[in-house]
């Protein structure tokens, strides 16, 4: 049986209230997860129609975009690390896996569609694996749909740093604006084929096509 990932901050957030997040930057950012436990704004109803084959969902959280998605007939899976939010998936009818998104994971190489949204492209703190790794779930003509942070130049790794951690440095995480994003696409075979805005105060949802992939048995 494969071992569960150990707890995370995101844990108590995903059930308590929002957080500012203090960036060395000098910005602020929002973490709210009465959104992630909310039902499908307009942003993701636009995702799930531009989804049309198998989907996974990368730090899916409470799953209300795999629920969606599988309302609206499309086959798809959600990925968190956090107990927290694989519990809450579940008790929303979304079918989740509970592993670290660098872990092995079912069909690699196969996924019509990979999402990275809600910041996820912070996973990690570091966007060129993160980037790389969703590169290598989909399947050739794949696409990645990853939401940008709203200021369009940032670049920065670093540490999310959460009162009540024990350790307040111990979760890696990055924001990546578009300009970042276009850049860092092109390492890994994804060419971006569309841009349109998020949700009011967000970044873009930009979608990528993977050009090239290696020879995968779907």
């Amino acid at each position: 049986m494969r071992p569960a990932p150990p707890a995370t901050p995101f844990d108590d957030l995903l059930s308590g209230e929002a957080l500012e997040v203090h960036h060395p930057t000098g910005s602020v950012q929002l973490l709210d997860p009465a959104r992630w436990r909310a039902g499908p704004d307009p942003t993701d109803t636009d995702v799930v129609r531009r989804c049309t084959g198998p989907t996974l969902d990368l730090g899916c959280g409470p799953g209300r975009l795999v629920r969606a998605l599988r309302d609206h007939g499309v086959v798809a899976w959600g990925v968190d690390g956090s107990a927290v939010a694989v519990q809450m998936c579940r008790r929303r009818g979304a079918p989740v896996l509970h592993r670290d998104v660098f872990a092995p994971l079912p069909l690699e190489g196969c996924w019509q569609h990979v999402l990275l949204l809600d910041g996820n492209i912070g996973i990690g703190g570091d966007p060129d694996l993160l980037l790389a790794r969703a590169a290598a779930l989909l399947a050739t003509g794949g696409t990645l749909l990853v939401e940008t942070d709203p200021d369009p130049g940032i670049s920065w790794t670093g540490s999310l740093r959460f009162p009540a951690a024990t350790d307040p440095s111990s979760t890696r995480w990055a924001r990546v604006g578009i300009r970042a994003l276009r850049d860092r696409a092109a390492r890994h075979g994804l060419t971006v084929r569309d841009r349109r805005p998020a949700r009011p105060g967000r970044g873009d949802i930009v979608e990528m096509a993977r050009s090239r992939s290696p020879v995968v048995v779907c």
